[in-house]
């Protein structure tokens, strides 16, 4: 529905990003795009007061035409990893419309991960297994998950997201497919199933890492092809965790920066992005989306000043975490 009198939500077109603190080229390495326009939809009506401003928004696609062209949006890896959602096959629609000889996207390239999240273990089956690895062999398909162990919410039992993490590894590493991890306070089994069943040059992606950082040291120094995804969630005053494995990350004189950026929208809107927006002090976006990533590396760079190897700027970070985005999937 639409904004309501006395609302705190912000008008939609303040969803158009101002001026960036880089112009270096965006590469969200986690998105998950249908359920960021579903929330789009649910908040923001398509007519009305709080879209005049805008063009029509009436699908995914003009969504991602509207919201990231000319906002320096090169690249997302769309994440699928919802049972339900994945059997509906629209990762297929949206990849074919990668495709096309004029793309639906625009000029941001779309590819795409697949996988079975924990929260879902309980309910990968046969089919869910047979359509994971028809999704593997599509040319934007460029890794499997989101994937791996969250015994902070446990909505499947611990010994069935277990078995179904480790065949979902075993399915990657025979098929070479770069990994993308979800581990949330479950660092002792994460650790031991990755080390026990996946090969130590593979590549990895922990998703929105929030958990310690000897945690992080520990995965970081077994798999040299590891890299620390770094969400919104840094910005947050509740999350010191994160901050801190950036920073040791690079203290030692020459370490390289091993991050990539990410959004994790729907979730995880940049806390310090609202310091450019002052006319909507008050308010909260609803849902996050891949051009708010330039705030995330404002925020990595401040955090990074007076450590080794500087000085740190966001553009720095930019360029650093888009070079491993293609050092991890390719693209």
């Amino acid at each position: 529905m639409g904004k309501k009198k006395g609302s705190s939500t912000p008008a939609a077109s303040t969803l158009l990003m101002p001026t960036p603190p880089t112009t270096k080229p965006i590469v969200d390495t986690h998105t998950h795009l249908a359920s960021t326009f579903e929330m789009y939809r649910g908040r923001y009506s398509t007519r009305g007061e709080d879209v005049n401003d805008l063009p029509a928004i009436e699908t995914v696609y003009d969504f991602a035409k509207v919201m990231y062209e000319g906002r320096g949006v090169e690249a997302i890896i769309d994440v699928w990893c919802e049972v339900e959602q994945n059997k509906t096959r629209l990762w297929k629609e949206f990849a074919d419309a990668a495709l096309e000889k004029e793309s639906k996207w625009g000029s941001m390239q779309y590819w795409f991960v697949i996988g079975v999240h924990p929260h879902e273990a309980k309910n990968y089956d046969d089919e869910m297994e047979k359509l994971l690895l028809e999704a593997a062999e599509h040319p934007r398909c460029v890794g499997l998950g989101e994937m791996g162990l969250d015994y902070h919410y446990s909505l499947s039992p611990h010994d069935v997201q277990q078995r179904v993490f480790r065949t979902q590894l075993e399915h990657a590493v025979r098929l070479n497919k770069p990994l993308t991890i979800h581990t949330r306070e479950a660092e002792e089994d994460t650790e031991r199933i990755l080390k026990e069943v996946v090969p130590k040059d593979h590549r990895i992606h922990i998703h929105c890492f929030t958990d310690s950082p000897d945690f992080a040291k520990r995965l970081l120094d077994w798999f040299p092809n590891l890299y620390i995804g770094v969400t919104g969630v840094v910005t947050y005053a509740t999350n010191a965790n994160t901050s801190q494995v950036v920073k040791e990350l690079v203290s030692t004189e020459g370490s390289p920066l091993r991050i990539v950026l990410e959004t994790d929208a729907p979730y995880m809107v940049p806390a310090n992005l609202y310091d450019a927006l002052p006319a909507i002090k008050g308010k909260r976006f609803p849902v996050c989306h891949t051009a708010m990533v330039p705030w995330t590396a404002q925020f990595v760079s401040n955090a990074l000043q007076g450590t080794e190897d500087g000085p740190w700027t966001a553009d720095r970070i930019m360029i650093d975490a888009r070079e491993n985005a293609r050092s991890v999937y390719g693209i």
